[in-house]
């Protein structure tokens, strides 16, 4: 049974320069540089059946131009008990209108719902017990930098091992934007 996703890949030079964020920050747990990428919408343990029929409807979506991506800061899910460290990303019109109309497409071949709100983010390092205070102050010392802009050009259907952490992921199926 796959575990599947659809995401926007980012590129060689946009991880790398996120990757100099790596260490810091006591406790945390850093995703490698390779597997970084924007999740549109986790679509979980399937069978191959339905594998079948996402990596089918997903062709359907309607044509769209290359996305602009900014990222622009660091931020934490989790408040007083912080989950993530992640790049945030701006901008991003035509990314939330891609993400809902693969929301829409999914639901279309028996899905359930996406329960949580689409936040657009690079997890940069898990979190586990790690001090509220001490994630403030990695964000503080370390979430102002220049903006990071790249072009989406496709978007893709990703599989994961069921693991903590998820990665390494593999790449299903690719879907140009364009």
């Amino acid at each position: 049974m796959p575990r599947l996703f659809t995401g926007i890949e980012i590129p060689a030079e946009i991880a790398l320069a996120l990757s100099g964020f790596r260490g810091g920050l006591p406790g945390a747990r850093w995703v490698e540089p390779e597997n970084y990428h924007i999740t549109l919408r986790f679509i979980g343990d399937i069978d191959e059946r339905m594998a079948d029929d996402v990596t089918s409807i997903l062709g359907e979506r309607r044509q769209r131009a290359p996305l602009t991506l900014t990222i622009d800061g660091l931020d934490s899910f989790g408040g007083s008990k912080p989950r993530a460290v992640f790049a945030r990303t701006s901008g991003n019109g035509e990314l939330n209108e891609l993400q809902a109309e693969q929301e829409r497409l999914l639901r279309q071949v028996g899905l359930p719902p996406e329960t949580r709100k689409f936040t657009p983010h690079i997890t940069l390092a898990r979190l586990k017990q790690v001090s509220p205070v001490d994630v403030a102050h990695y964000i503080a010392t370390h979430g102002q930098f220049p903006k990071l802009t790249f072009a989406a050009d496709r978007f893709v259907l990703y599989s994961s091992r069921a693991s903590v952490g998820g990665g390494p992921y593999v790449i299903e199926a690719a879907y140009p934007l364009s």
